[in-house]
């Protein structure tokens, strides 16, 4: 392999295995911030060492075992507490740690076994605010820069970086249990998690940014995450309804992207290929988190939005008026300026791109949005629907300028061009 390879290789590596590094870290360490020091220790040896050695056969366990033999030369350096070197001299050698939980803590930690659920957790602890909380797990559990992040809660990237760093040392100065919580202490940080995956999820369906449009591990994570968190709170029905809305639009993901991976739209894409087993088990967990009396939940009713069209045979079954009805009752329940211009979108399928013009411009002014490529992009949309080309032109030109996925940005001035 080349320099450049190995290089990419390690980038794509570390992508996947950061999460579970760090997430194995904090269990020995007991402390976030040094568990990601110590990985992006073990990412600065892989860097020195595979383009010379080569990457290795397992490239997760060749990080751990790094990592590890970083965190006992720190802790000795550091004169930590000797239980903490002998517990981290113990699982180097592959031997089970001696991991004491607290007794209320006992059954159900034994039952999750998920490092990584037990990290999600304890970035989501209530000493945080909530912005602070899910930065931080984006940044730990879904290795996400700083940069990423900004873009998904359309902030500036150094307030998240502030988040971040403030986070850490709140978590170490509390001492929070490395720990999955219980009774109501469970459901006062269950929304936060909710948002993390939530957000980990989307950033894998649809990339801020980068080469590549999606990031199927990333959505695959969070699947995983979803599905355990509705087996651990079953009767929470904004858990099923978040499950809904992952399994029905991971349902569309061979469809999402050409051979040559270059994006395909939701009215364009084959519905041969989207996976049916997918679709039959989110409208399952949509069911239930009806049943369960949370159908007007924010995620359930973005479930039943993708439902419409995981039940529309063709594009041109597709149930618009339904669609807008929902988002109208999102907005209301979850007021928020992109749930209005996807409320827009949704007019101007069911009543005419006029009336989904009108709804995008007065959005035009909305703080959040004057750097979110996708308000230029749907106003392109229905401009050149109406006729409008060379606003059209303009408009996908603008939004081809705010994004920063290439796969996205050539799809855009694709679109642009295609107005003459």
């Amino acid at each position: 392999m080349s320099p450049r390879d190995v290089h990419r290789s390690i980038d794509t590596v570390w992508r996947m295995e950061a999460p579970r590094l760090i997430a194995g870290l904090v269990r020995m360490v007991r402390d976030v911030g040094l568990a990601e020091e110590l990985a992006q220790d073990a990412l600065v040896a892989a860097l020195e060492h595979w383009p010379g050695d080569g990457v290795p056969d397992n490239p997760g366990a060749w990080l751990m075992a790094t990592a590890k033999r970083r965190a006992i030369d720190r802790l000795r350096h550091l004169q930590l507490q000797q239980r903490k070197h002998e517990q981290l001299a113990v699982e180097s050698e592959d031997a089970p740690p001696p991991f004491a939980a607290p007794d209320d803590a006992d059954r159900l930690d034994d039952d999750i076994g998920d490092d990584l659920l037990r990290l999600v957790f304890t970035a989501c602890h209530p000493v945080l605010p909530t912005q602070a909380r899910v930065a931080l797990t984006l940044r730990l559990l879904g290795g996400l820069t700083t940069d990423e992040i900004a873009r998904a809660f359309l902030v500036p990237e150094p307030t998240v970086a502030q988040r971040i760093v403030r986070a850490k040392k709140s978590l170490a100065s509390a001492d929070v249990a490395y720990e999955v919580p219980r009774g109501p202490e469970l459901s006062e940080r269950l929304a936060s998690v909710l948002e993390v995956v939530y957000l980990i999820f989307n950033e894998g369906y649809a990339a801020t940014a980068g080469d590549d449009w999606m990031r199927p591990a990333m959505c695959d994570e969070a699947l995983r995450l979803g599905r355990v968190l509705a087996g651990l709170a079953p009767r929470e029905p904004e858990v099923h309804g978040l499950l809904a809305l992952m399994e029905i639009q991971a349902s569309r993901t061979k469809a999402r992207v050409a051979d040559d991976g270059t994006p395909i739209l939701l009215l364009e894409q084959d519905r041969g290929r989207w996976d049916r087993l997918l679709i039959g088990r989110g409208l399952a967990s949509l069911a239930t988190a009806e049943r369960l009396g949370g159908g007007d939940g924010p995620y359930a009713l973005q479930a039943a939005i993708a439902a419409c069209h995981a039940r529309a045979a063709t594009a041109d079954a597709t149930d618009w008026a339904r669609i807008a009805a929902l988002y109208a009752r999102l907005a209301a329940r979850a007021p928020s300026p992109i749930v209005e211009l996807n409320r827009a979108v949704a007019v101007g399928m069911a009543d005419g791109p006029a009336a989904g013009l009108a709804l995008a411009d007065a959005l035009r002014e909305a703080p959040q949005l004057q750097h979110y490529h996708l308000l230029p992009a749907v106003r392109g949309d229905l401009l050149h629907k109406l006729g409008r080309f060379g606003e059209a032109r303009d408009e996908f030109e603008r939004a081809a300028g705010l994004t920063r996925n290439a796969r996205e940005q050539a799809l855009l001035r694709q679109r642009a061009a295609a107005c003459g």
